[in-house]
């Protein structure tokens, strides 16, 4: 529960222009709540009132504050320009992260309670530390692809009545049909209920809005599990050809350094596959994907989806021009266009201290590019050769593919290129 109110001060110590100010002055607190969910705020459809913990809660904070309170009725999409608009005081939404991007928390008061999967693991006696968590709730269900391990357990906020079906049927599809599955729904109320089953064989209709998903994934022959491990394999993606092969992007990744909460700019994306993997790397992992091929940036798209990182941002557009306005990067790799008037100036002046700079080339102008810049700024200059074994008639022969010069460089705390 997130709001804007806290335990009332005495009037004198109350700042005029503070929202707890004008409820007090005013005599009304106006509550925003989301009335889809039972049990937890919805509208009684024989009275007509809206009902519910948030409800109760929201008469209990109007009660203590000796005001009047009036129910707004708001939704997660529109809450916070609800609030900007001055429509309510406070919030009765699971929502503290998104509002503390938004206000400072000297504005907030936010009130923790048992949350849904420590309310399922205990039911199931599952550690939750052995546990990886997931949140449906308004976001695609793309997101289940980079948590499908075998053996993994998984703990899934539903977005509503009709997700346990789709993530059954998404299971099935990615070949964890055996894996089992159990919902439960209205925790903690007198609704209470749990439904179990496997993917394959769901048997339950749609049932409560408000439910929470436990999957214990199978052990599959041949499952569709990916890993957080960069070097996914390349039929994994779809491409025009423009695709960082395999051991390339394993090594490429190697050297860009992945890490929770870090920010990669993926400069001439192509496929977006180094963009992909680094985001895969750790669920906090953050990339932008800059591609001027509109072709390209669809791609992107269904790679970015089929692999588990939907929330890829991809910005349509040919560097530097497209770099404007980005939020500076914690790591860059330049898959193309390195031989471009200021790319690799903007991108190094972006970059963040200490922050990484990759880059990889094919043909002598990219090489000579690299090597200039190898002199300016310092770094290692690698050569990347790959051969794999082919059929060559009945028997099998090594096929090399192009050669791969890479650089590496760390941008020191004070950079000599100033």
């Amino acid at each position: 529960v997130a709001g804007l109110a806290s335990v009332p001060a005495p009037a004198e110590a109350q700042s005029q222009d503070s929202r707890l100010y004008r409820v007090t002055s005013s005599g009304k607190l106006r509550v925003c709540q989301y009335p889809n969910y039972y049990a937890i705020s919805y509208r009684n459809p024989t009275s007509g009132e809206i009902e519910g913990i948030d409800a109760d809660l929201s008469k209990e904070l109007a009660r203590e504050l000796g005001v009047e309170l009036e129910i707004v009725e708001s939704s997660f999409g529109t809450f916070i320009a609800d609030l900007q608009a001055d429509k309510c005081e406070i919030g009765m939404f699971g929502i503290g992260a998104t509002l503390a991007k938004h206000l400072p928390a000297s504005e907030m008061a936010i009130h923790p309670g048992p949350s849904a999967f420590s309310l399922a693991a205990a039911r199931l006696a599952w550690p939750l530390s052995e546990v990886r968590t997931l949140t449906l709730h308004g976001r695609p269900l793309a997101l289940l692809a980079a948590a499908l391990q075998p053996g993994l357990k998984l703990m899934l906020l539903s977005d509503g009545r009709e997700t346990p079906g789709q993530v059954a049927a998404y299971l099935t599809g990615a070949g964890f049909g055996a894996s089992t599955m159990s919902v439960f729904e209205h925790m903690g109320g007198d609704a209470e209920r749990r439904l179990d089953g496997t993917a394959a064989d769901w048997p339950h209709p749609p049932g409560a809005d408000f439910n929470t998903i436990a999957v214990a994934l199978c052990r599959p022959a041949r499952p569709a599990a990916l890993g957080p491990t960069p070097g996914l394999d390349d039929d994994l993606y779809e491409s025009d050809g423009q695709l960082t092969k395999r051991e390339v992007r394993a090594a490429t990744l190697s050297a860009l350094r992945p890490g929770p909460g870090q920010l990669l700019w993926d400069v001439g994306a192509g496929s977006g596959s180094v963009a992909i993997e680094w985001m895969r790397s750790d669920p906090l992992a953050k990339a932008v994907a800059i591609e001027s091929n509109p072709e390209r940036i669809e791609t992107i798209r269904l790679n970015a989806d089929a692999l588990g990182v939907p929330f890829l941002r991809i910005v349509e557009g040919r560097a530097p021009e497209a770099l404007s306005g980005l939020e500076a990067p914690d790591a860059i790799f330049i898959g193309g266009g390195i031989t471009g008037d200021n790319v690799l100036d903007a991108c190094w002046s972006a970059l963040k201290p200490g922050g990484k700079l990759v880059a990889n080339v094919v043909t002598l102008e990219g090489e000579a590019a690299l090597f200039a810049a190898q002199t300016r700024l310092g770094g290692q200059l690698s050569r990347i050769a790959v051969s794999r074994a082919e059929p060559v008639g009945p028997y099998q022969g090594w096929r090399p593919l192009m050669s791969v010069t890479q650089w590496a460089v760390t941008k020191p705390a004070t950079d000599k290129a100033e």
